[in-house]
């Protein structure tokens, strides 16, 4: 059966021409054409239409940074932090079913028009709990309908947070008291907790599994050089090419980060991972707010992607990620909105707004990007760095029939000159709260705003009892409030060097 979508605008790409009350024609879960819509109604007489003049057309947007969760570190009660303390924070957020954190998460994602996403995921426990709950998770997303790359990660390094290698057991020796000893039992790995060769094993049978899938696939997802371990890494490159699959991991997130490249491995740690056979087109990093050049010019070289991250780079304190360079560069780039947006709703379209803001530049001779840029970040980037961009990111005959139907009342209230693009009117005005409607492979998985697999309200309602039954963490907030000053302290004894930003905001002199 063929079905028609329609709006008083279609826009296909960043940089196609807008069609005045266009349409596309689905069938198959593919898109056979895209035109004006009285056109495709007498090629397609038996079509069903949706949509409407009230409507704009326009591709699902990808998510290219996520970490699934029911609810936000904030309803947890959990502060924005610079990242080195606020992992600590996290600790007093009490633990939620894994079915209803990828449900409620992924309906977030869908409402705010995000129609792929790459979730990095962090099971705990031996082998047999992190293989059981990928199993969960994965079932969830095939469950909503949402597409994902999946990227399960563990540690074999760095489990407290203060650097890889030695810097562990060289933290615990500056603890006063029996602090040691209290935090040693909470955070360092017990017997059972799953091995290198043991979260492989995993991967090979979960990437295996759903090799089939239209919609989900299983990618690596390394937490990021300070909990993982060269051999590690070096042996995840080779399993990820044995399978063609991507790996995706956090580089140079925080300023810390930044100084544990050259202090740990004596460069920057882009150029180290490079060295070790990371890099290429099924790498991508996630945040990247502290590249050097050379690490960017790499980037460009080998076709590695990056994800960036605006709201979350702000509101864990990480700084403003350059992507005026990248884009300048050649660097594939996506967007990603890292559970993390600035007004806490998965909103990505006030993400694309905050980067393109971020990115603007005081001086007429600075580049900066346009917002078709930016839209091309939020689609054919994130596609390009899923190695869909045939695909995915764009309306067009052939590709994947991934839409949304957004609702125009409130971005064209009270008057819209009829001169003025309907791509800027969604780039500056739509937001999440306007999707309406959501079709992924030619599937409306989300109508009304509502996701059509399974009752929304019965999940909420589920997780308010588990969550109301479960109780609130005490010692592990209590342990980390502790300490917090002495991870303060750690971090600030280290050369901080010096900073040439890529962009000067303002001037003292």
């Amino acid at each position: 059966m063929t079905e028609l979508a329609c709006g008083r605008w279609l826009i296909p790409d960043a940089d196609g021409a807008v069609i005045d009350n266009g349409a596309v024609a689905v069938e198959g879960g593919r898109i056979l054409a895209v035109g004006d819509l009285d056109d495709l109604k007498a090629a397609h007489p038996e079509a069903t239409v949706e949509g409407g003049d009230g409507y704009a057309v326009m591709p699902g947007l990808i998510n290219a940074h996520h970490h699934s969760g029911a609810a936000s570190h904030v309803q947890h009660g959990g502060p924005d932090m610079l990242l080195e303390s606020w992992l600590k924070a996290l600790w007093l957020m009490r633990p939620s079913p894994t079915r209803l954190d990828i449900l409620l998460s992924a309906t977030r994602l869908l409402q705010g028009g995000v129609t792929s996403v790459v979730d990095l995921y962090s099971p705990v426990g031996d082998q047999k709990a992190v293989a059981e709950d990928c199993a969960a998770a994965l079932a969830a997303y095939d469950e909503i309908g949402i597409r994902c790359a999946f990227g399960p990660g563990i540690k074999d390094q760095g489990y407290l947070g203060v650097g890889p290698g030695t810097c562990d057991e060289d933290f615990l020796d500056t603890l006063p008291g029996d602090l040691a000893a209290r935090t040693r039992a909470h955070s360092m790995p017990g017997p059972d907790h799953v091995t290198p060769d043991q979260y492989l094993a995993v991967m090979d049978d979960l990437i295996v599994a759903w090799r089939d899938s239209e919609r989900i696939e299983v990618i690596y997802g390394p937490a990021g050089p300070p909990w993982i371990t060269d051999p590690f890494f070096e042996k995840i490159a080779e399993a990820a090419e044995r399978h063609d699959a991507l790996i995706q991991t956090h580089v140079s997130e925080s300023f810390y980060e930044k100084l544990q490249g050259p202090k740990f491995t004596g460069q920057p740690m882009l150029l180290h991972l490079h060295d070790i056979g990371l890099t290429g087109p099924r790498f991508s990093i996630a945040h990247g707010v502290w590249l050097t050049d050379a690490e960017i010019a790499v980037m460009a070289g080998t076709g590695t992607a990056v994800s960036h991250n605006p709201s979350s780079n702000l509101r864990l304190h990480a700084g403003i990620a350059p992507l005026d360079a990248f884009l300048e560069a050649g660097v594939t780039t996506a967007l990603g909105m890292d559970s993390t947006t600035i007004n806490d709703d998965e909103d990505m379209f006030a993400e694309m707004r905050l980067a393109l803001r971020l990115a603007s530049t005081p001086t007429y001779h600075e580049p900066a990007p346009m917002p078709a840029d930016v839209f091309r970040c939020a689609t054919e980037g994130g596609a390009k760095l899923l190695r869909k961009d045939a695909s995915l990111g764009r309306l067009a005959p052939g590709y994947a029939a991934d839409l949304l139907l957004v609702d125009l009342t409130e971005a064209t209230t009270p008057w819209v000159a009829p001169e003025v693009s309907g791509r800027d009117i969604a780039f500056c005005k739509v937001k999440g709260g306007d999707v309406r409607h959501v079709m992924i492979a030619g599937e409306w998985v989300l109508r009304d705003r509502h996701p059509t697999r399974f009752d929304l309200d019965a999940a909420i309602t589920e997780l308010r009892d588990v969550m109301a039954a479960t109780v609130f963490p005490v010692e592990d907030h209590a342990l980390a409030q502790e300490l917090l000053p002495h991870i303060e302290a750690w971090y600030g004894a280290w050369d901080h060097g010096e900073r040439q930003p890529h962009t000067a905001m303002n001037s003292r002199v």
